[in-house]
C-alpha cells in the first residue's frame, strides 16, 4: 500500500470515528445540482476549462467536467463557484 493510500484511509476512518462530513476532512468537493440548470460546487481547487458548452473544473484528487448548452459561471469564489446554463452531463475524472 502507497504512504498516499495509506494516509487517504486514514484520513476516511478519522473523519468517520469523529463523523466529519467528508468534504472537511478529505478534500472531497461539495455539489449541489439544480434541475438541469443550476450547478454549485464547494471546495474546488480552480477552473481548467471554460467554454459556452463545457466547463472543467479542479477538486481534490482530479476533475469535474460539466457539458451542455449556454453554460456560464454566475459566481466564482475563491472556494465556491456556481454555473448556469442547460447541464447535459457531470462526470468525473
Amino acid at each position: 500500500m502507497a504512504w498516499r493510500d495509506f494516509k487517504k484511509k486514514l484520513k476516511r476512518q478519522f473523519s468517520e470515528f469523529l463523523e466529519l462530513p467528508g468534504d472537511v476532512m478529505l478534500d472531497l468537493p461539495k455539489i449541489v445540482l439544480i434541475g438541469n440548470v443550476q450547478l454549485q460546487i464547494e471546495n474546488h481547487h480552480g477552473i481548467i476549462e471554460y467554454t459556452a458548452n463545457t466547463v472543467r473544473v479542479a477538486v481534490g484528487e482530479g476533475e469535474v467536467a460539466i457539458k451542455g448548452d449556454n453554460l456560464t459561471l454566475r459566481n466564482l469564489l475563491p472556494d465556491e463557484l456556481h454555473i448556469e446554463g442547460i447541464i447535459r452531463s457531470l462526470s468525473f475524472d
